[in-house]
């Protein structure tokens, strides 16, 4: 039986990386190149840099230059004791008994009694600063990021000379490199120096600047305001250590170190190389009294390139981020780059003007951010990838699992990124040792769960501070399956069999066990989750109450019923597990059904409930849409139309992130235009200075997602939903331009990924397909859509197949 055919109620539809260039209509690449004609003033504003574990955020002042330092890895605090709240389960029956007597006012309450600690937070690890001795005017500014190369520039001429700088971070070499350059010989004269907001020293060796420092063993959520006790450090050894060295090569000039910086004094040419290191020793041991040795790792890694030349370490940098970020290319109706700097871009596109190159370079922007931000072995891309200047960041910048940590990675396989999504499928399986507590201990169900929140530590306990949470995002359990979709998207996108039966399937199942336990029979014959919440927001009974906590939420049966799904349909294919299957099969015949409620909507509830914020920002209730695929408006147009009127009801407004959200859902839904509709919004511009009519959700100067603060699911969100509307690949069909909109008349995709594992280019005139090539990582048979008409084509391992809009007809 073939792999597809096994699972059509959940198509596994198929990542490689050849990326095939059409012949014909061939357009050139739009601009890449992202500009300002002055220095950052706000962090929003700086150019992010990285090599998926050290960040740099580049603010571009000709004088004194501050560059934020990030590592992966820095986060405060240490192992998450999971059996914290050991007899939480025991107050699970009266928050049932409660329910089911329809008392939502005292479930509110008794629920609080199932939440343990808050997440720990990303910490910053500090600044490098370069103050430069300039006396004159600072004239012909300019500072630019190439995305395809992940190279930041800053050019400016002062006191009659032209000075350059060019900054990036290595993966292959693991080190952030600068180069200072003078058109005048010995025309630079500058100190080095670097501080850190948490606890630090620095020192010399006469070669290197060295900054040693240690990160807090807790830091409380910014959002709990100024508490006493905020920042806690470690008095017995424990925390995070990290340490950052810093060496200078020149060819004239002279170069002195000390305990406090380095001066450089009348050079030509200045190459800074910056190794830095954490004592980080894996999610369960404690990085101050069992870490690494975060000095000797440093050292190493600026041993490795003393004898390679800089010109070496930009190469092998330039070919490694290039590789990745060329496999895909878009181009739309041959459209230019304006010559004016993308914050005058921004604004002039949220007063209207037409820039279709701007939306091409926000869908390369995106995967630019995951490139930067998420590499094989490292830790995932957290709230804010891997760039946060703050102590206590917005929200901890940790992985709310409630949306934003999943939408980071919905542009990994069909963006041809896939190997970028093995940080996040690999720390699923940490989740899913201390999950396996969290299940026990708060629910008495055997499998594993994750909730509202985790962190480095792989945290998964509801939060709330042993009571102090509000249920509405503190007491959400189903984080396990919605990351179990990852697991099975990345199999469908590969077809690594191997990876399924040895690592996916068994989280998979162990998560769908959890699901199985968890539920209970509901008032109405029905299986439901009790309790239960939908993400963040709040309904309003008849009577009147407003509340959080209910029995059978839509959302969590949806993620309930795809990943029964999903285990049904991998247990036939790899012929094991019968006795799970049947419990799958009969759990899904019991589950509470999707409801359309009075207005035409899918309701968000178990009951025909209003919402208390009607225009609220999650769409938990339609995840059944999108990310997975159990609605679809060619299958099941019923559902699909009372989605269309809950996403009308919701209105167009929102968060940056949540606007990203209905890109991917007005996609799934196949309406191009609105889809369209919703990208511009999400590209409204936000001026961090919040001096200017520009504000909302939106997109930053730098263009960072802007929730506001930043956040960069929205970033990630946004390019997964311009490639949702450009192609689909679920429910067992490769869909061409399903969601095209009117404003994209013209244009090509090349190199994006569908389920099934090949690679699709597509080419498009006057809104119509001309033309579509494939390259399947194996021999099978395919079902390509175009508009109302499918066909079938058979495509054979490492050769392209042709088909032109002819064979539609």
């Amino acid at each position: 039986m073939s792999l597809l055919k096994a699972i059509e109620k959940a198509p596994l539809v198929w990542i490689g990386i050849t990326t095939l260039f059409i012949s014909c209509n061939q357009s050139p690449l739009p601009e890449r190149m992202i500009w300002f004609d002055q220095p950052a003033g706000f962090f929003e504003q700086a150019f992010p840099l990285g090599n998926g574990r050290i960040g740099l955020s580049v603010y571009g002042d000709p004088i004194n230059e501050k560059i934020l330092l990030n590592e992966e890895s820095l986060w405060a605090g240490g192992p998450v004791d999971a059996y914290m709240n050991p007899e939480g389960y025991t107050h699970l029956p009266e928050v049932r008994k409660a329910l089911f007597e329809e008392d939502y006012k005292l479930a509110d309450q008794l629920v609080r009694q199932l939440q343990g600690k808050f997440s720990e937070s990303f910490a910053p690890l500090g600044d490098l600063i370069l103050n430069f001795e300039h006396t004159g005017e600072i004239s012909q500014y300019r500072r630019e990021l190439d995305i395809r190369t992940g190279i930041a520039s800053i050019q400016y001429e002062v006191d009659g000379n032209r000075i350059e700088r060019e900054v990036f971070v290595s993966n292959p070499d693991q080190l952030a490199v600068i180069k200072v350059k003078s058109r005048k010989k010995a025309g630079l004269t500058f100190e080095v120096g670097l501080r850190s907001q948490l606890q630090f020293s620095t020192s010399s060796t006469g070669k290197q600047l060295i900054m040693d420092g240690k990160a807090p063993i807790h830091a409380e959520p910014n959002y709990r305001g100024n508490i006493p006790n905020a920042i806690v450090y470690g008095d017995k050894g424990q925390g995070m250590r990290f340490s950052v060295l810093v060496e200078i090569e020149t060819t004239d000039g002279e170069v002195i170190y000390n305990d406090n910086g380095i001066a450089v004094n009348g050079v030509s040419e200045a190459i800074l190389k910056l190794s830095i290191a954490t004592s980080y020793n894996g999610f369960d041991k404690d990085p101050g009294l069992n870490g690494q040795d975060e000095k000797k790792l440093a050292a190493q890694w600026i041993d490795q390139v003393r004898d390679k030349g800089y010109n070496a370490i930009r190469n092998d940098h330039q070919k490694d981020f290039s590789d990745l970020i060329n496999r895909v290319s878009l181009s739309l109706d041959n459209s230019q780059a304006p010559e004016s700097p993308i914050d005058k871009r921004l604004a002039a596109y949220t007063d209207g003007a037409i820039d279709l190159d701007l939306e091409a370079l926000y869908f390369q922007f995106g995967r630019y951010l995951l490139v930067s931000s998420s590499r094989q072995g490292g830790i995932p891309a957290n709230l804010q990838g891997i760039w946060n200047p703050h102590l206590r960041p917005p929200w901890s910048s940790n992985y709310t699992a409630n949306i934003n940590s999943e939408m980071n990675y919905w542009l990994a396989e069909n963006t041809n990124l896939s190997e970028l999504h093995e940080p996040l499928l690999s720390f699923i399986e940490r989740l899913s040792t201390t999950g396996t507590i969290t299940a026990k201990t708060f629910y008495d169900c055997k499998g594993w769960c994750c909730s509202h929140n985790t962190d480095i530590w792989a945290m998964t306990n509801p939060v709330g501070d042993f009571g102090g949470g509000h249920p509405v995002w503190a007491n959400w359990s189903m984080a396990g399956a919605w990351y179990s979709l990852h697991l099975y998207d990345h199999f469908t996108f590969t077809r690594d069999t191997t990876w399924l039966l040895e690592y996916a399937y068994p989280l998979m199942r162990g998560a769908a066990r959890f699901c199985l336990d968890f539920l209970v029979d509901g008032p109405a014959g029905y299986l439901v989750t009790a309790p239960s919440t939908s993400p963040e927001n709040l309904y309003k009974t008849d009577d009147g109450y407003v509340g959080a906590t209910l029995y059978g939420s839509t959302s969590d049966l949806a993620f309930i019923r795809g990943l029964l799904e999903k285990i049904i349909a991998i247990s036939q294919f790899l012929e094991t597990d019968e006795s799970l299957r049947d419990e799958c099969v009969r759990t899904l015949e019991q589950l509470y059904p999707y409801q359309v409620g009075s207005k035409g909507n899918l309701q968000e509830w178990y009951h025909d409930w209003e919402d208390q914020n009607p225009f609220h920002r999650h769409l938990s209730h339609l995840v059944g849409l999108y990310p997975d695929n159990q609605i679809s408006p060619i299958y099941t147009p019923a559902l699909a139309e009372a989605c269309t009127k809950s996403m009308v009801l919701r209105g167009d407004g929102g968060t940056g992130w949540s606007k990203a959200w209905k890109i991917n859902l007005w996609a799934r839904l196949l309406d191009g235009n609105h889809a369209y509709t919703m990208l511009r919004s999400h590209l409204n511009y936000v001026d961090p200075s919040g001096e200017t009519k520009y504000s909302g959700g939106g997109t930053y100067p730098n263009l960072w997602d802007a929730h506001p603060p930043f956040q960069i699911d929205g970033n990630f969100g946004g390019t997964a939903g311009v490639a949702e509307m450009l192609l689909q690949s679920q429910n067992g069909e490769i869909h061409l331009l399903p969601a095209l909109p009117d404003a994209w008349q013209s244009g090509q995709i090349n190199g994006l990924r569908a389920r099934g594992a090949l690679t699709v280019d597509q080419a498009w005139i006057d809104g119509k397909l001309t033309e579509a090539r494939f390259e399947a990582d194996y021999d099978g048979d395919y079902q390509i859509r175009y508009g109302e008409r499918i066909i079938n084509v058979h495509l054979k391992s490492g050769r392209s197949k042709k088909i032109t809009a002819k064979d539609f007809q």
